[in-house]
């Protein structure tokens, strides 16, 4: 679940916890806001546990994004079905060096799963990812574009010019031990 309007209608997140919290299936509840205190203390009150890491809601104009290729070895790879593109970054024995997935919604895309094998980071392969996807993006429709960056991926997508708009907070029903 995705609490669109945390801020503005913070009895929302209540509700949607209080949902999380009673759903027989794994469900966890993401909330975008920029009183990450206030959303934490109400998922708590509903029982949920804290995602205990740093995650933010960034934009960028995907019109505007760098373009990266990536370099010899790697072939770039992008396959669209529908409004869904993944790229692939693919090194020179045919295994997935990096990769990323977009969806275009309208005049949004949401990019998700970022992802550069440790072997094969610090070469520019997130770069070349994100600029393939924004460039499919773009081709889709999309103006915008949206993402949940983790810690480490922060840096790279500040780098490219995206913005960070609010904390996000993510919390889901305890784990039975």
């Amino acid at each position: 679940m995705f609490a669109l309007r945390a801020d503005e209608e913070p009895e929302s997140v209540a509700r949607l916890a209080a949902a999380v919290a009673a759903a027989r299936q794994v469900t966890w509840l993401t909330v975008p806001t920029l009183r990450p205190g206030r959303a934490e203390a109400v998922v708590g009150a509903a029982g949920l546990e804290l995602l205990r890491r740093g995650e933010w809601l960034m934009t960028t104009d995907l019109t505007e994004h760098p373009r990266h290729v990536p370099a010899a070895p790697y072939e770039r790879q992008v396959r669209t079905d529908g409004p869904v593109t993944v790229v692939s970054l693919r090194g020179p024995c045919g295994e997935v060096a990096a990769r990323g997935t977009v969806a275009v919604v309208g005049g949004d895309a949401i990019a998700d799963r970022i992802e550069t094998d440790a072997a094969h980071r610090r070469r520019g392969l997130g770069r070349a990812v994100m600029s393939a996807l924004a460039e499919a993006a773009v081709s889709g429709g999309a103006r915008t574009g949206l993402l949940i960056a983790s810690d480490e991926g922060r840096h790279l997508y500040s780098s490219l010019g995206w913005r960070r708009e609010a904390d996000v907070v993510i919390a889901g029903r305890p784990v039975a031990s």
